[in-house]
Parts: structure tokens; sequence; C-alpha cells
């Protein structure tokens, strides 16, 4: 897990070189400060963060100080309901699509039955790239045409999975930005009648936010959450960035659930969060 870390930090830790090119036991506070707002950690949260640190910083105080960002009560609401029904939400261009395809893989290596619902029918490209990943990884889709009622397919799915024993289902949506007030609309929708179709579903509300953007997601990301409630959270493309600080921005602002990390384009390459080795690989960096 540490090495997939590593390799999915790798442009941030290559950021953190360029400041502090030497490893150290310690360092001052200042360069510890320059390295964060390098790797693009909100400012006010790096002031936050160096308050209690004396002058001179060691390891040990460098990470107590960046895990105390992850001291936060995170509800991953799990759940034995079968079929699991789980919708992911962002706008376009942050890699929704992949990411369903590389849980449906994870699900399946962990031998459950998964169903794929194609909810975004607002572009024709999104219905074929799923339907591609379905076929290539061997899992059922429910889908329709472009211009089709999402919500239909949201219904489908649920009972046809439901009908045929599948433990779980992953429901694409449009990629849609909060300002565009029918798309926002129809998602209200797509939530309600997955609640007709099985009570309580959608049982998980994953975003997924562009780990390319940085600390500029965030706001994005508290949009969908007053809009409709996000449950968690999967970034992407850390692996092609140096904004890999902005993952403390992200905790700090929305303490939420950071479910997965995005390493790369294939259905493998996906990793479970870890906040212990997060904060371990970007300071091996720094410290001897």
């Amino acid at each position: 897990m540490f090495k997939l870390f590593k390799r999915a930090l790798g442009k941030t830790n290559d950021a953190v070189k360029d400041v502090a090119p030497k490893k150290r036991k310690n360092i001052p506070k200042e360069e510890f400060e320059d390295i964060l707002l390098e790797s693009d950690v909100h400012y006010d949260l790096v002031e936050r963060l160096l308050e209690t640190l004396p002058e001179t910083i060691n390891k040990i105080q460098a990470f107590n100080s960046l895990i105390s960002v992850f001291q936060y009560k995170a509800d991953f609401k799990n759940s034995e309901e079968k079929p699991f029904v789980e919708m992911i939400i962002g706008v376009n261009g942050a890699g929704k699509t992949t990411t369903i395809s590389k849980l449906a893989y994870r699900y399946k290596q962990e031998g459950k039955k998964v169903m794929l619902g194609a909810g975004d029918t607002f572009r024709a490209a999104a219905i074929e790239q799923l339907t591609r990943w379905a076929k290539k990884l061997e899992i059922p889709i429910v889908s329709t045409q472009q211009g089709h009622d999402p919500s239909a397919v949201v219904y489908d799915t649920i009972e046809s999975a439901a009908a045929k024993n599948f433990d779980n289902i992953i429901i694409d949506t449009a990629g849609r930005l909060h300002t565009q007030a029918n798309l926002s609309e129809e998602l209200k929708k797509m939530i309600r009648v997955a609640n007709k179709a099985k009570v309580g579903a959608p049982h998980r509300k994953l975003l997924i936010l562009d780990g390319t953007q940085g600390s500029s997601s965030i706001n994005q990301a508290k949009a969908f959450n007053e809009m409709i409630g996000i449950d968690g959270i999967i970034i992407t493309k850390l692996d092609g960035t140096a904004k890999g600080g902005s993952v403390l921005s992200i905790a700090d602002e929305l303490k939420m659930p950071i479910f997965y990390i995005g390493t790369g384009e294939q259905p493998e390459d996906l990793i479970s969060f870890k906040a212990n080795d997060y904060i371990d690989t970007i300071l091996d960096e720094i410290f001897i």
C-alpha cells in the first residue's frame, strides 16, 4: 500500500524535493511552510498547522501536525443492504466513468456480482464509454439512448439487480455543474426514484474530485453536498499533479470520508485512502 501511495504522489514529491532537495532529521519551520504551500495546501490551513510547531521541526512533530487534519468523525456508511446501490456524482472530466470501472473491478475481485447503470443519458459518449468498460470487465449494464430519462435507468437497474440477486449496483450520472439548475433537479429526481425502487437507495453517494484541480474543487464539493448530501469522496488523477497537498485542504474543509485515490487509467488503479500512509509518503521525502 505504501509503495502505491508513493507512486500516486510522485509529482507532488518531486515538487517537495524542489523546496527541500536534501533529507534531514530537522528542518526550519519556514521551510516546512514553503513545502506545504508548494503542495497546494490552503494558506489558512498551513498557518493553523504551524501554530503549535517549534521553529525547528522533526518528522514526528510534522506527522502529528498533519494527521490532526483527519481527526474528525467520518461515517463511511457501509451497509449490508443487497443490492448495495452507489451513485457516482461529479462534473465532466473528473473521471467518473473510469472510476466506476475501477469500483466494479474491485467488487468483482472480491467475488461480488456487480451491475452498472448508465444514468448519464445527457451524452451519448458517456453511455458508449461505460458500455465498453462493462463489456471489458464482463459486467452487465442497464442503458438507454441519449436524451432518455435517466431516472428510468435508475429504476430498471435496481429492479433488475434485485431480481437477479446482485450484490452491488453502481450508477453513473451526468457530469453536471451545480450551477445548472435543470441538471440539479434531474439528479434529485434520480435519488427519489432510487428510493422508490429500493427503500434507502442510493445507499452511498460518492463525489468524484479531480486531483489536478487541487483545492479549487472544494467549493464544487460543498455545493453538491448542500444539494443532495454527499457520503464520501474519491480523488482522481493524483498521479498526474503536484497538488497532492490539496487532500489536506479537502479533508479539512469538507470533513467527509475519503474512500479511494485514483492512481492511473487501468481498472486496478484504485487504492483505499489511508491518512497515515498519505502523510508518511510526503514526509519521507523530507525527513531522514
